[in-house]
């Protein structure tokens, strides 16, 4: 990413600018910029990743940061809203919930998002059916009073019926390119609903370094823009660089706040970022 001196004038210049941000957990700062690129290096890749298997923080990270959303959201300001889904409502006994879906998505090769796809990405939570084209009722063995939050998880992403396994979904980033246990390049999507909120980088790379040593020295000399580092010392002295709770992001990357997280802990870090 090309770096940028800080310019703290760059603040939000009217109320309606500030509580949309808000609304996104972000805190006043810098007006976010689209444009640049974010390189992350992360451990946990391996060569036999694929979008449904593969649990360390490179897939994570490509999964819920990038490629795909899921129903609900937590922001970074902690608060659970809709992602795919723009409300719910519940009986009494916690155990049938009704889920209204967003009309205007579209996944990445084109095909439009429907009641459809939560059924078959969402097959293992209860009883799941389509009511309708854009919504959906969920009944659990079981009253779950938390399920909205659940449904936020990266488990539970949303895939489309007709490509399960394939690297397509609905998020802010298509992939480009995709080396499992190396390398992925994600483009931004055109047009998306979250336009204006989220999404701020035209192309972000995830590059798989399993040693902790070599991430530290990658930051060090700004191969990358941030990495997952346990030792909080490996880049003690750098000045520009925010070492914090097992993760190292260069401070030219402007963030929302993050309620009780590392700024890694958040997989959807990568899109709610930008460059400062």
């Amino acid at each position: 990413m090309t770096r940028r001196p800080l310019d703290r004038r760059a603040l939000f210049a009217s109320g309606a600018a500030a509580a949309l941000l808000a609304a996104a957990g972000v805190s006043a700062g810098p007006l976010p910029q689209r444009g640049g690129k974010l390189r992350l290096a992360l451990s946990g890749a391996a060569r036999g990743d694929d979008w449904v298997q593969g649990d360390g923080l490179f897939m994570q990270v490509a999964r819920q940061g990038l490629v795909f959303e899921t129903l609900t959201e937590v922001a970074a300001d902690g608060i659970l809203r809709g992602e795919l889904a723009t409300g719910w409502t519940v009986s009494d006994d916690a155990r049938i919930w009704t889920f209204d879906l967003r009309r205007d998505v579209r996944f990445h090769d084109g095909t439009q998002f429907t009641a459809a796809d939560v059924v078959e990405s969402l097959g293992g939570i209860g009883d799941i059916a389509a009511l309708a084209p854009y919504r959906v009722q969920i009944t659990l063995d079981a009253p779950d009073p938390a399920l909205p939050f659940t449904l936020s998880t990266l488990a539970h992403v949303i895939r489309p019926a007709h490509a399960a396994h394939a690297g397509i979904g609905t998020g802010l980033y298509r992939a480009r390119h995709f080396a499992a246990g190396q390398q992925l390049l994600a483009q931004r999507v055109e047009r998306h609903w979250k336009d204006g909120r989220a999404g701020w980088f035209n192309e972000v790379e995830l590059v798989s370094i399993p040693s902790e040593i070599v991430r530290a020295q990658a930051v060090a000399e700004y191969l990358v823009d941030g990495a997952d580092i346990s030792d909080s010392n490996a880049l003690s002295g750098f000045d520009d660089i925010l070492v914090w709770r097992g993760q190292a992001v260069s401070r030219s990357i402007a963030m929302p706040m993050t309620v009780g997280r590392g700024v890694l802990d958040d997989l959807r870090a990568p899109q709610r970022w930008w460059g400062a």
